[in-house]
């Protein structure tokens, strides 16, 4: 960034971007940008960085990247801090709308390392709108990601890329990456700050996270958000307990700062439910998908002008997959809505009922709607340059697939179990055993396993049933336990007022001759 990059000149080879070239747009932006900043008007921040950031890009940068740091230094009198702010944004806009060059991610990296070495070691005396906050923190995890799987694509790398990587193989390494994360929240005193709050000693959740007293969110609020941030990079790693316990502080059944921000919800729910399925949580990952598809579908209206709608878009198609998956593992109906079942009988409803089969159809159902609903995982170990160059950036995907598929099977055999208790109240080991052709000590064998898959470990500790048809065994006799689900009476009227209202409106459309 300090420079001309690759891409640059590329760019100005061709006639189409000069990288010292400032638009009066731009130098306007930089300027009240840095007059707000300094001022700490989080409000006009807010618009710049939401609305005119964005309009100036589709405007003037559709095809190209914003002009340099150094090109917008002198209009902000050369503020360190305000340059490597520009450039967050400016390799944001880089990533978002091309490819950057090997060297691109690595300055990046540069530029992050940086930013967070101020906010954690010097003064920031800045208000920064939580929006920004949260996109520093999607962003940097979100890089780190891409670069992982550009990295595991070593078949195509060039000699210049290869002696690249191993020269700046400290780029976006994964300890790096969890360390700054792990840094912000223990400097922030976060969780010290949650903690005093449920005492009524902290307002951080009132205020949003800003501070009304004249000093700055910035290193609260980032570390806030880089709880979440560890929560997604553990998850892309495959390691979900770690993940969850990293967002123990939050109190994910409640609203909290982490709502303030559309993304930051989406991110903090999608993963936190995704970690809850592969830890065979179903009914906490059902609870929560439930109540963000409810959210979002109340909501997104409100967001199609943002420039983040088609990835809330995104996330809920994919939610909803998770969800069909849970549900099919766990038939726990009764904890969705009824306006989120509506939707997904219509997206996912024939699917599902495929999927409570015993054969090679619902496992082929099950590793579709997983390979499409799942984090990109990665492999954060570089490669091995000595030997043949591979391309490894599907391995970790590969594992994940292939650990939930192994899940799958387990909880398909289970099915038999299901459908047999679903019918008694009682029945006789004997006889259950026979109806399900196997052996008594088998069929104990099957029943223990399914006590099993039907319980997990909490986040506290304790053991929580997942099953919608328990039992237990007294002597040689199978005793069933069967929930009650309470009937809801308000969805159905909900659902009639809207029909009537509908009605009421087509009558009034109609014209009397």
């Amino acid at each position: 960034m300090a420079g001309t990059t690759p891409f640059d000149a590329e760019l100005h080879a061709a006639g189409s971007y000069d990288p010292n070239y400032v638009p009066d747009s731009v130098k306007s932006f930089a300027v009240h940008m840095y007059r707000h900043i300094r001022e700490k008007n989080v409000y006009e921040i807010h618009q710049m960085y939401e609305t005119s950031f964005q309009s100036i890009s589709d405007r003037f940068f559709k095809d190209s990247p914003w002009p340099s740091v150094d090109a917008v230094a002198p209009y902000v009198d050369n503020d360190h801090v305000f340059c490597m702010l520009y450039r967050e944004m400016w390799f944001r806009h880089l990533y978002a709308r091309h490819s950057p060059t090997l060297k691109q991610r690595i300055d990046s990296w540069d530029n992050y390392c940086s930013l967070f070495q101020v906010v954690l070691h010097g003064v920031v005396n800045m208000q920064l709108p939580n929006q920004w906050l949260w996109d520093m923190v999607d962003e940097f995890v979100y890089q780190f990601q891409s670069f992982c799987q550009y990295r595991a694509k070593m078949k195509s790398k060039t000699e210049q890329e290869i002696a690249l990587l191993q020269q700046y193989d400290q780029a976006w390494n994964v300890y790096g990456v969890l360390n700054f994360l792990q840094a912000l929240v223990e400097k922030s005193m976060i969780t010290q700050i949650l903690e005093q709050e449920k005492e009524g000693l902290e307002q951080f959740t009132a205020t949003d996270g800003y501070d009304y007293s004249g000093g700055s969110n910035v290193l609260k609020v980032l570390g806030y958000f880089s709880m979440i941030g560890l929560l997604r990079v553990h998850c892309l790693l495959g390691d979900y307990h770690t993940g969850l316990k990293c967002i123990v502080p939050i109190d994910i059944t409640q609203q909290g700062v982490y709502t303030s921000v559309i993304g930051s919800h989406i991110t903090t729910v999608y993963h936190y439910g995704f970690a809850n399925l592969m830890l065979r949580r179903y009914v906490e990952a059902i609870r929560e998908f439930n109540k963000i598809l409810l959210y979002i579908f109340k909501t997104k209206q409100f967001h199609q002008k943002s420039s983040q709608y088609e990835q809330i878009l995104k996330k809920n198609e994919q939610m909803y997959a998770l969800l069909a998956i849970s549900l099919s593992l766990c038939p726990q109906v009764k904890l969705v809505e009824e306006t989120v079942n509506s939707q997904l009988r219509e997206k996912y409803g024939e699917k599902m009922s495929r999927m409570q089969g015993y054969d090679d159809e619902a496992f082929t159902l099950y590793d579709e709607l997983f390979s499409y609903a799942c984090p990109k995982f990665i492999t954060p170990s570089p490669p091995s340059y000595e030997e043949p160059l591979v391309n490894y950036n599907q391995d970790a995907y590969r594992l994940q697939l292939k650990l939930f598929l192994y899940e799958v099977k387990q909880q398909q055999l289970l099915l038999g179990v299901r459908t047999f208790l679903k019918v008694y109240t009682t029945i006789s080991l004997g006889k259950l055993a026979a109806y399900m052709e196997v052996d008594e000590p088998i069929l104990r064998t099957i029943l223990m396993t399914y006590k099993h898959k039907t319980h997990a470990v909490d986040a506290d500790g304790k053991i929580t049933s997942n099953a919608d048809v328990d039992f237990y065994i007294d002597d040689d006799t199978v005793c069933v336990l069967k929930s009650k689900p309470a009937k809801r009476y308000g969805d159905y009227f909900m659902r009639q007022i809207v029909k009537l209202e509908g009605i009421m409106t087509d009558i009034d459309r109609i014209k009397l001759v």
